[in-house]
């Protein structure tokens, strides 16, 4: 059995793991993607029951996206 590591893939983490990378509680992160107001996230199934799944990418981009230079700033986006 060959040892094939590939840097170039994908980091996939359930709603827990993602929390955790963002320091959000799940709850938190859950609320907001019903809000629209998180991060992308991927639906692997079908159906209501499909598992949530992020993309570290998609994670690190959102907070890039959200990132301010002062306290005044934040509200007006």
């Amino acid at each position: 059995m060959s040892d094939v590591t590939n840097t170039n893939a994908v980091a996939y983490l359930d709603t827990k793991e993602a929390a955790a990378f963002l320091r959000l509680s799940p709850r938190t992160l859950e609320r907001m993607r019903v809000e629209g107001a998180g991060p992308k996230f991927l639906k692997a199934g079908r159906g209501i029951r499909a598992r949530v799944l992020y993309r570290e990418e998609d994670l690190r981009s959102w907070v890039e996206a959200i990132t301010y230079g002062s306290t005044s700033e934040y509200g007006r986006r």
